[in-house]
């Protein structure tokens, strides 16, 4: 084997092994389901956990300072729900994950995400559990951008029950 061989097995390697699966953060119990899916996967493939927590600009489009306070709080919710999520994944499935937040609309900040990370692998998305559509950014993103994502779409049916989840991942 010579050395571009070898620096072509490392690069391949690397990319492999620091995969991570994005999931994206709200309050909506699709998030969950695709939460546990992720953390199951690399767990069991020594990949990542990204979660990715959006304040939205409708949370601090007032008065520049009241905007300010809004923001905040909006940060620090996002960062309480990651301290719950980050514990149960750290003591039920070994895992680390990493929070990354963004300000903008969702669609968009997620895209730019994917782009921003090269290390981000698959797009893990929950789909509505009610059967009235798979939800707003599962269409959003699937239906629409689904010809020019980066990276795969993993969607985690809503109906899923958490023993369905472990069984599949």
């Amino acid at each position: 084997m010579n050395y571009y061989d070898t620096n072509l097995i490392l690069i391949f390697c690397r990319r492999m092994s620091l995969r991570k699966f994005l999931v994206i953060m709200d309050n909506s119990p699709e998030f969950l389901n695709a939460l546990r899916y992720a953390a199951i996967r690399a767990s069991k493939t020594g990949g990542a956990v990204e979660i990715l927590g959006i304040i939205g600009p409708e949370e601090f489009q007032h008065w520049l300072g009241v905007g300010e306070a809004m923001r905040a709080e909006a940060r620090e919710r996002i960062e309480a729900h990651f301290k719950v999520f980050s514990k149960w994944m750290i003591e039920k499935e070994g895992v680390q994950p990493e929070l990354v937040v963004r300000e903008g609309e969702k669609v968009s900040e997620i895209l730019a995400q994917i782009k921003d990370d090269p290390e981000v692998g698959i797009l893990v998305l929950g789909a509505n559990p009610s059967g009235e559509g798979p939800g707003p950014l599962v269409s959003q993103l699937v239906g629409h951008q689904g010809g020019v994502l980066p990276v795969p779409v993993t969607i985690v049916p809503g109906s899923m029950t958490k023993e369905d989840i472990i069984a599949v991942s």
